[in-house]
């Protein structure tokens, strides 16, 4: 849906089981029109569509993707943004860390994101820019030195270099401005402003000038406009709060450096605030929240730094003093509070006061993917669930 004119809204469709082409068009005839009549009637509404590696494979096969396209029309849909993050199994299975697997020092990453570019760019319609987010690079905790850290990020930069010129090639061809949207996150390789930065201009800016300057001839100026157009931040808004880091520095940082933001995920994390006589009642409410599907990482500000716990498990198991803790697990949006816990719904709120003085982007998109492991009394039907999150969010907006 189109709020105000300036942003293209919708909700990732990785809320839905599916790693197949065929349930996942199933579950979009499923919740698609219904979500449209409650929150978008009279307009189209925009879908933030979230394909494996398999499922994107199969939408190739036959008239799939040219039938999809049909279905858009016919129910006045589009597709403005893909989650290009989960590559394989992302339901009713363990993921942790495999959920950056494979990375991006691999082809296979570089191959299954140029594929889905290809698709977007052909779903998407005339005069509406397409973005798709990503992994940040890889997982920090695969890498036993600081070399084989170094290494990751410049492989990363080499194969980014090959979506800048793919995205480049796809733009002269159909005319639809695409880009890339690094997702920084709690153990990525990138979690949070400053090393998002870093990266960009270390490794990135010089890996990709170097590449594209060798294929293109491009004067280096020309190579750097380049890269900025096509590969940009999605700030994820869970994963900042994480980072205890106020949406104006993030984005009067990337305003610094010339770097776009491409995507905005909207999405909350768990807030745990520690009162004096209290405590065994909140441990109790944060181990509800224990599941053994996703990574649910952990962090506390001690002394102007982030400490980052890789599971809630680890946390659960010492039950130290805090002060304060916030724990990765992309609760409903529209709750403030769960029993004794909090959501980081203030991180959400002041990025819509920053956006509605600065619209650093046109791409907002609900990501509360973890539905299907929250405690039973907090689960209620998915497409009512969706709807009022939209619902919720487009009131803050209006």
């Amino acid at each position: 849906m189109l709020i105000q004119d300036k942003f293209h809204v919708t909700y990732c469709s990785n809320i839905h089981p599916g790693e197949d082409w065929e349930t996942t068009f199933l579950n979009l005839k499923q919740y698609i029109p219904r979500i449209k009549r409650e929150v978008s009637k009279g307009a189209s509404f925009g879908i933030g569509l979230r394909l494996s590696n398999a499922a994107s494979l199969q939408l190739d096969e036959g008239h799939n993707l040219e039938d999809f396209k049909f279905w858009l029309a016919q129910n006045d849909c589009y597709v403005f943004t893909m989650n290009g993050f989960p590559y394989g199994d992302f339901h009713n299975t363990e993921v942790k860390d495999k959920v950056h697997a494979p990375d991006w020092t691999t082809k296979e990453r570089l191959e299954y994101t140029k594929r889905l570019f290809r698709q977007l760019a052909f779903l998407l319609p005339k005069g509406v820019s397409g973005g798709i987010s990503t992994s940040p690079i890889s997982y920090k905790h695969w890498y036993a030195s600081e070399e084989e850290l170094t290494s990751a990020l410049h492989l990363g930069s080499e194969h980014l270099a090959e979506v800048v010129l793919y995205l480049q090639e796809l733009e002269t061809i159909t005319g639809k401005y695409l880009h890339l949207d690094i997702e920084p996150e709690p153990d990525g390789l990138l979690e949070n402003t400053a090393e998002f930065v870093d990266f960009y201009k270390n490794y990135l800016m010089p890996t990709a000038v170097k590449e594209i300057n060798s294929k293109k001839g491009l004067h280096e100026r020309d190579a750097e406009q380049l890269i900025k157009r096509h590969i940009t931040l999605c700030y994820d808004i869970c994963h900042y709060s994480l980072a205890y880091e106020a949406p104006s520095y993030t984005f009067g940082e990337m305003k610094m450096h010339g770097i776009a933001i491409g995507k905005i995920q909207v999405s909350a994390a768990l807030k745990i605030l520690f009162e004096k006589g209290n405590e065994e009642q909140i441990w109790n409410s944060l181990a509800r929240f224990n599941e053994p599907t996703y990574l649910h990482q952990v962090t506390e500000q001690q002394d102007g730094h982030v400490r980052v716990y890789n599971d809630l498990p680890m946390v659960l198991k010492n039950r130290k003093a805090h002060k304060e803790l916030r724990a990765h697990f992309h609760v409903p949006i529209f709750l403030e509070k769960f029993d004794d816990l909090y959501a980081t719904q203030d991180q959400i709120l002041s990025t819509l006061a920053y956006l509605k003085e600065y619209p650093v982007t046109e791409h907002m998109e609900v990501e509360t993917y973890t539905w299907d492991v929250l405690p039973e009394t907090l689960k209620v039907d998915l497409g009512r669930s969706i709807i009022r999150e939209l619902q919720w969010l487009k009131k803050q907006m209006a």
